[in-house]
């Protein structure tokens, strides 16, 4: 399965003399929620995709996402390059990648928040958004109408939606 972020957002930088914390858990969730959002919306063409867990931690939140669209072994690089370059556009750092068979990219936001995506089995792309250390609050669900069934608090299924272009089995041209 997709996993637990490896970069967990509590205690991130491990330095007590840093900035003051302005936000609790209710406002970080919102704030992974805009994150994960922006990156979706940033997806051409657009996938299906629905809820995963939510977890609070004693000073943090995980938020995170299952993509329902087949990502062909074809596109995945097209794919992880979209998000890529959406990032880094968003002033997002790179902390690690793994080109491993179940591809993975790691970032860090300017406001300290860390976010993944994972290729895994299937062609089912995760997507997982963990903030920092902030004030402890209660945590809504996330409000964000998802792209097809709404699996969350359920065991996500393998995708099932096919695309023309993300699922198909040769690679984009140049000029995709």
């Amino acid at each position: 399965m997709a996993g637990v972020l490896l970069l967990a957002g509590c205690g991130v930088s491990g330095d007590s003399t840093g900035p003051e914390v302005k936000m609790n858990m209710q406002e970080a969730a919102v704030r992974a929620d805009e994150i994960l959002d922006g990156t979706f919306a940033a997806i051409e063409p657009p996938v299906h995709w629905t809820h995963e867990r939510s977890t609070e931690g004693s000073c943090d939140v995980q938020r995170s996402r299952a993509v329902m669209t087949i990502i062909s072994e074809e596109r995945r690089g097209s794919f992880l390059g979209m998000i890529e370059r959406y990032w880094e556009r968003q002033g997002y750092k790179q902390i690690s990648v793994n080109n491993s068979d179940m591809p993975a990219m790691y970032y860090r936001t300017l406001d300290e928040f860390n976010v993944r995506v994972l290729i895994g089995g299937a062609g089912q792309a995760f997507f997982e958004v963990a903030t920092p250390c902030v004030n402890a609050s209660k945590v809504s669900p996330p409000k964000t109408e998802t792209v097809g069934p709404n699996y969350a608090g359920k065991e996500t299924p393998i995708p099932d939606v096919r695309s023309d272009f993300w699922s198909a089995k040769t690679s984009p041209s140049p000029h995709a």
